[in-house]
């Protein structure tokens, strides 16, 4: 009888263990035969953060200014905060660089991203190529004195690689734990009561850069609170000759990872705001306030507006593009350059009056088009150009002259350049077109001026545009 009394306690802790496994119970599945099963958690969802009807939002107030997407590289964006536990390892995400991308991809193809943060894979294809050793699967001709020749290996003549306009870089600089903590604890004959509320912050320093300049165009500097609670019971003292030891309590605490998305995804809203001229302020209403429920629709399903440029097969965005004995020529052009609706920028650099490389051998495309059809031209300059007027209409005599000879050069003629718009001489506004660039001249090439246009640039009033 004295052995079953001893035994009692020992049967009752198991069967309160049985117990409480089955309040805590998770479905289990066995994938294969004599394989232990495993536990089957909820399905894979959409990372969606407190942003993404903002990210929607201003997807699509960029996307309805029918503008050519602007293109954005992302560099490293760093955890500077030093935070580190030996059983935990890092306290905040080393992805901060992935998660700025997967920003600039919730606005739907507003704007074009390029690979810059892991291009290894590229690199070593371009070596295989410059190798001759990169293939398709298919024989290539290439030209020469002798005649062509059939080839296996992929040819390859450069400038594939589209520029970038602007890239994204910072880090995650501020990790605060227990900035604010308060609660109470009471306790009697060694049974109590908690309940305590703790919060920690973290921010985050973000800037976008001209990729042209190294110019740093804006930058933000943001920082997210977190908040976390904790209550328990707590009993432990002897009933008798018994002791008893009991905790009951649950904690908890805003995921601070997902908190640096949504900072790091608000942060690109904002930067993209100084190279789009796109208020996001309007777009920012859209936040869930404290306590509201996070929407579970991702940005690409709020999205309204189609952006500019999107194709009806399959909805992927193309760029435009020109034929040119036919042969498509990207939008992109030449040294980067984009088209606006049927005109092709010639990009100058700041002050210059000379055409630089790329801009020559876009200048030998418009001359190839100009021969099979009429042909337009918008030069342009970076918008921090702001010359007093009579500079800048020097300037802007000088480009046009150094456009016009140029195409002279490859066989266009004089006369069939005319001078469709320029800015008044006393005109001092910036006429912008595209992030970082303003117009400073429209040219024709191959049709008549229409009336009210300039004359031909081959007189002196026409290089005035009187």
């Amino acid at each position: 009888m004295q052995h079953r009394i001893r035994r009692t306690p020992v049967l009752a802790a198991a069967v309160a263990t049985l117990a409480l496994a089955g309040c805590v119970s998770a479905p289990q599945q066995r994938f294969a035969p004599n394989e232990a099963p495993v536990v089957l958690g909820p399905s894979v969802r959409d990372n969606v953060t407190p942003m993404e009807a903002v990210l929607a939002c201003y997807a699509d107030h960029i996307a309805a200014t029918r503008r050519a997407p602007v293109i954005i590289g992302v560099g490293d964006v760093k955890d500077y905060t030093g935070k580190y536990s030996i059983n935990e390892g890092n306290a905040i995400t080393q992805g901060g660089a992935l998660m700025v991308y997967s920003a600039l991809g919730k606005l739907g193809g507003a704007v074009s991203i390029a690979e810059r943060f892991d291009p290894v894979i590229a690199e070593r294809e371009l070596a295989y190529a410059d190798r001759r050793q990169l293939g398709d699967g298919r024989t290539h001709q290439l030209g020469g004195p002798n005649g062509g020749q059939n080839v296996p290996w992929l040819p390859y003549f450069g400038g594939t690689i589209n520029k970038s306009d602007y890239f994204i870089v910072g880090g995650i600089t501020e990790l605060n734990y227990n900035i604010n903590s308060g609660g109470a604890e009471f306790g009697v004959n060694q049974v109590g009561v908690k309940a305590r509320t703790f919060s920690q912050s973290v921010s985050i320093d973000l800037r976008i850069v001209d990729t042209k300049s190294l110019m740093v165009v804006r930058t933000v500097s943001l920082t997210k609170q977190f908040n976390g609670y904790e209550v328990g019971l707590n009993v432990f003292r002897f009933f008798g000759s018994k002791l008893y030891d009991v905790d009951i309590g649950a904690k908890g605490q805003e995921p601070v990872q997902m908190g640096v998305r949504a900072a790091l995804e608000e942060g690109v809203v904002r930067l993209m705001s100084a190279v789009t001229q796109v208020d996001y302020r309007p777009c920012m209403t859209m936040r869930p306030g404290g306590g509201e429920p996070i929407a579970l629709t991702p940005a690409a399903e709020l999205r309204k507006v189609d952006n500019p440029g999107d194709a009806a097969v399959g909805g992927a965005a193309v760029t435009s593009a020109v034929v040119q004995g036919g042969v498509a020529v990207n939008a992109a052009g030449a040294g980067g350059a984009r088209l606006t609706g049927t005109a092709t920028q010639v990009p100058f650099d700041f002050g210059a009056t000379t055409l630089a490389g790329s801009s020559l051998a876009l200048i030998d495309q418009i001359a190839g088009a100009a021969k099979k059809g009429t042909t337009d031209i918008v030069l342009v300059a970076r918008d921090t150009e702001n010359w007093d007027a009579r500079k800048r209409d020097e300037l802007t005599d000088q480009r046009i002259a150094a456009v016009t000879s140029a195409l002279a050069n490859r066989g266009v003629a004089p006369g069939a350049i005319s001078i469709t718009w320029r800015p008044d001489a006393a005109d001092t506004s910036i006429h912008r077109d595209g992030p970082g660039l303003q117009e400073i001249a429209k040219l024709r090439i191959g049709s008549p001026v229409v009336s009210g246009s300039a004359p031909s640039p081959s007189s002196d009033s026409a290089v005035k545009g009187d």
